[in-house]
């Protein structure tokens, strides 16, 4: 596990932002292929801001999905996919069909069928060895990453890729969520927090004796690894 720290929240943005181009590069050099797991927030904006600039990515080969994404009609402001159309996504020759999206309550009847129809397109979809190459993820205040909350049932679910989130503490009340177990599937987990507000989630995910059912973030770890993104705000109880 590796931390960077960069001043402002602007520079942390672009700091990953330019990483993760080389990260996809990269996986495409070795594989042939990029699997990318993208987060909401600002922060998930902000990483993809370099994206539409970006050289020496095969669109073609490139495969992005999400953590998690609230239970809403597809194009509503509040999902995360939409946030990151508006921020980056619109302006990349990505094919559709590379770009998979969480079903909303317009293509499904309830978020257990959206849970199940979203582990199938993993299943199915993913190449290779089933590992994502990054899975970028923002931090709550209270320390919950993608739709897995403190002392939430939700964080219970084992040997399952996606889980219907309901009574979420955090509006709207229903959606979507990777699992623990599916979120470790990656060779990379980034961690990206900006804002004093989150600094002592960010002390408490890294302290020795962290337990993820109080806090989370503690419990997502890469496969080779793992680093937490933070401005000096966010790290300022460190």
């Amino acid at each position: 596990m590796t931390i960077e720290r960069r001043d402002t929240k602007d520079e942390l943005g672009r700091a990953i932002s330019e990483r993760l181009i080389a990260e996809i590069v990269a996986a495409q050099q070795a594989r042939g292929v990029a699997h990318i797991v993208l987060t909401g927030g600002s922060m998930g904006g902000l990483s993809l801001q370099a994206l539409p600039q970006a050289s020496g990515i095969d669109w073609t080969a490139l495969h992005l999905w999400w953590g998690d994404e609230r239970f809403l009609p597809a194009g509503d402001p509040e999902r995360n996919d939409t946030e990151a159309d508006q921020a980056a996504l619109s302006a990349l020759p990505l094919p559709a069909a590379n770009v998979h999206r969480v079903a909303g309550p317009d293509l499904v009847a309830d978020a257990e069928a959206s849970a199940a129809a979203y582990s199938s397109a993993i299943r199915g979809d993913k190449a290779g060895d089933g590992v994502f190459d990054v899975v970028m993820l923002g931090v709550g205040p209270d320390g919950h990453v993608a739709s897995l909350f403190p002392h939430h049932p939700a964080q219970r679910i084992e040997d399952a890729i996606a889980v219907a989130v309901h009574d979420s503490p955090k509006p709207p009340p229903t959606r979507v969520s990777l699992t623990y177990e599916c979120l470790c599937r990656s060779r990379q987990v980034w961690l990206m927090v900006a804002g004093a507000e989150k600094a002592d989630a960010v002390a408490s995910a890294l302290a020795p004796d962290a337990d993820r059912w109080d806090v989370p973030a503690s419990g997502v770890r890469g496969r080779e690894q793992t680093i937490w993104w933070l401005d000096s705000t966010a790290a300022a109880h460190l």
